[in-house]
């Protein structure tokens, strides 16, 4: 698998980096996701205590994106093999069905191009980075955590409805926005009768 690296760390505004590859649920390409959102995300590694807890999370949170119209897939350097196994040992252990690909990426390739993995790391381990996509393959938001502190799917789901409400420009949501909540209106000119130019809050509609 071939994945050109990036000149520079992804960044918010740019495209994600294509890609094909084997997974869990047969082969994906990452075009496939075209025309809806997509939250990518790595783990160090399979059969370990942090990643497990988050894939439980997320299988259990499954309907809620799919219901946001926003598909998951997740990524290690691990073999095919080893994510069946992995997923397989989840369902023995919690009795919950992983409903998402997991990508194999032994080569660290895929990995590699999205900044996952330092381009010269010889240690194979992925940071729990995650990536935001929206429906035309652009990168909307990414946030990375170190291998021993797991995410907060909560904060998954927020960021992708925050996205999504503001994606025609029309609002901005305030900190700790939820769906519901008031919502800040784009900054005007200031005047003299109008102070709150710069922070226009009204219920979102």
């Amino acid at each position: 698998m071939d994945v050109p690296i990036p000149p520079r760390p992804l960044r918010i505004g740019d495209q994600a980096p294509p890609f094909r590859a084997r997974t869990t649920r047969g082969d994906v390409n990452l075009d496939q996701f075209r025309g809806r959102w997509l939250l990518f995300f790595s783990h160090p590694a399979d059969f370990t205590p942090v990643c497990t807890s988050e894939f439980i999370a997320l299988a259990k949170a499954a309907p809620m994106f799919e219901a946001m119209d926003c598909a998951l897939l997740g990524l290690s350097v691990d073999s095919l093999y080893s994510h069946v196994a992995w997923v397989r040992a989840i369902k023995a252990l919690a009795g919950i069905e992983i409903p998402f690909p997991v990508v194999e990426d032994p080569s660290m390739a895929i990995g590699r191009a999205y900044g996952m993995i330092d381009a010269e790391a010889t240690d194979s381990s992925a940071v729990r980075a995650t990536y935001f996509i929206d429906p035309n393959g652009i990168i909307q938001a990414t946030n990375w955590y170190p291998m021993q502190v797991g995410r907060c799917v909560d904060e998954m789901l927020r960021t992708v409805q925050a996205l999504q409400r503001t994606t025609d420009g029309s609002v901005l949501t305030p900190a700790c926005w939820r769906p519901g909540d008031d919502v800040l209106l784009p900054p005007s000119l200031p005047s003299d009768d109008s102070p709150d130019w710069f922070h226009r809050l009204r219920p979102d509609t």
